[in-house]
C-alpha cells in the first residue's frame, strides 16, 4: 500500500518531538503520508526533530498537548476540532495518553476516524490509571507496536481486542548499514566523544532515565575492570530531558568506581548510524519491559552484536535460547538489573571467535530485514488508514 485515498489529510498528535521511538515513528509515518500523496500534519509542543519533520514535507502545529491538566485537555480538544475542520483532516492518530484524550474528543466531535498507537507498557497501578490508559485502546484501530503489547492490550482492555493491529516498529535499514556511513562521519563522532584508538566501544543508546538501566551498565563496567578486562569504553548516549538529578547520580557512580576513563556520558546523539558504526557491541539494559526495543533492532541492522535485558518484546527482536535454537541466535539476552550477568555477556561477546561473531551478525541482519523495515511499518500503517477511510467511522 503506497497510496492513500485522494485528498487524505492525516493529523498525528504527540506531546513533543524530542528524541524517542514514538517521535521517530511519527516522522517516518509523516514522510510516508507525503510520499503517498497525502497531507501530513503533526501537532506537538515542538522539539529538536521539528526541522527534520518539515524537511520531509509535513507541517507542524504547536499546541500545549504535553499538559495533563484537565482544563488544558478540554481546550486542546476544542483547538484540535477547529484544526480538523479548518484543514479538512481525514483521520487523527494519537501516540500518547494526554493528547489522546483531547484527540479522541475532537475526533468524535468532528466524526472522523480515530487511531491510536499503544507505544508503551504504561504504569497501571490503580483504577484511575487504568481509566487514563484506556484512551490508547479507544481507537477505531489500535496499533500495538509488538505482539507483547498486543497481549497487554487484550488483558487490560478486552473491549478493544477486535480492533488491534500489530505493526512492529521499523527502522531505516539502509541508512544503518555500516557501508553507508562515511569515514568522515565516524571520525567526527569519535573526535566529539574523545575516544582513543585501540579501545573496544560498548554503546548504550537510550534517553537518560532510571528504567533504561544506565546504572546497571556502569556496575557491569566496574566488574569488568576488576576481572582485568579494562580496555572497553562504554558510551552512554542519550538525552537527559531535564533529569539533571539522575545525570548527577550517574556521574557520581562513575566517579565512585573510578571509571572516568571507561564510561562516557555524551548526551544526545543525532547520528545514530555513525555511533553504531563505531561500536563493537551494543547494549539495551532496561530494567522495565520494553514495548518494542528499537535500539536492539538498529544494532542488528548495523551488524553490531547486541545484548538485551530479557524483558517485554525482546524475544521478538533478538532471537536467543531457550526460545530459539543456538544456531538461530541473533544476540544475547540477560536477566534485567543483573550487572554480573551483563558483565559476563560483554566478556563473552568481546572475546568471541571472529567467524562466529560474523555468523551471528549476518543472521541478525537477515532477521531485521525480514521483519523490521521502516517501509513495511509505514505501508501497514497506511493500510490501516485506508481501511478506516473506506467505511463509516465508528461513533461513540
Amino acid at each position: 500500500m503506497d497510496q492513500l485515498p485522494p485528498a487524505t489529510t492525516v493529523l498525528q498528535v504527540i506531546p513533543d518531538l524530542n528524541s524517542g521511538g514514538a517521535e521517530r515513528t511519527t516522522l517516518d509515518v509523516a514522510q510516508a503520508i507525503v510520499k503517498a500523496g497525502g497531507t501530513a500534519l503533526v501537532v506537538s509542543q515542538g522539539g529538536q526533530m521539528v526541522g527534520e519533520l518539515e524537511a520531509c514535507g509535513a507541517q507542524h502545529i504547536v499546541m500545549p498537548v504535553k499538559s495533563k491538566n484537565p482544563l488544558t485537555l478540554r481546550k486542546n480538544a476544542a483547538r484540535l476540532s477547529d484544526l480538523i475542520a479548518d484543514r479538512n483532516v481525514s483521520i487523527v492518530h494519537a501516540r500518547s495518553r494526554a493528547p489522546a484524550w483531547s484527540a479522541l474528543w475532537a475526533a468524535r466531535r468532528t466524526k472522523i476516524p480515530f487511531v491510536t498507537t499503544y507505544h508503551g507498557t504504561y504504569n497501571q497501578s490503580n483504577v484511575l490509571k487504568a481509566f487514563y490508559n484506556s484512551v490508547m485502546a479507544r481507537g477505531d484501530a489500535v496499533i500495538a507496536n509488538s505482539n507483547f503489547i498486543a497481549g497487554l492490550i487484550r488483558e487490560r482492555h478486552p473491549f478493544a481486542k477486535d480492533r488491534i493491529a500489530v505493526i512492529q516498529r521499523g527502522s531505516d535499514l539502509k541508512g544503518l548499514a555500516p557501508e553507508n556511513v562515511s569515514a568522515l562521519r565516524r571520525q567526527a563522532l569519535k573526535d566529539i566523544w574523545g575516544i582513543p584508538a585501540g579501545h573496544p566501544i560498548i554503546l548504550n543508546m537510550a534517553r537518560l532515565t532510571a528504567w533504561k538501566g544506565q546504572k546497571v551498565v556502569i556496575e557491569a563496567m566496574a566488574l569488568l575492570e576488576e576481572t582485568g578486562l579494562g580496555e572497553p569504553i562504554a558510551i552512554l548516549a542519550g538525552d537527559a530531558q531535564g533529569r539533571d538529578g539522575y545525570t548527577a547520580e550517574l556521574k557520581k557512580q562513575i566517579a565512585d568506581h573510578g571509571l572516568q576513563n571507561r564510561v562516557r556520558l555524551v548526551g544526545h546523539c543525532a547520528d545514530v548510524p555513525a555511533a553504531l558504526a563505531l561500536a563493537d557491541l551494543a547494549i539495551v539494559a532496561s530494567i522495565e519491559p520494553e514495548a518494542f526495543g528499537r535500539a536492539a533492532v538498529e544494532a542488528q541492522a548495523a551488524s553490531v552484536p547486541v545484548i538485551v535485558s530479557d524483558l517485554g518484546a525482546v524475544p521478538e527482536t533478538v532471537l536467543a535460547p531457550p526460545e530459539a535454537a543456538e544456531n538461530e541466535r541473533t544476540g544475547w539476552r540477560v536477566p534485567a538489573g543483573d550487572p554480573k550477568a551483563l558483565a559476563d555477556a560483554i566478556a563473552t561477546v568481546l572475546t568471541l571467535n571472529p567467524a562466529l561473531r560474523q555468523e551471528i551478525t549476518d543472521r541478525a541482519l537477515v532477521h531485521v530485514r525480514a521483519n523490521f523495515s521502516v517501509e513495511t511499518m509505514c505501508a501497514r500503517t497506511l493500510e490501516v488508514y485506508a481501511g478506516l477511510l473506506s467505511v463509516s467511522p465508528r461513533k461513540g
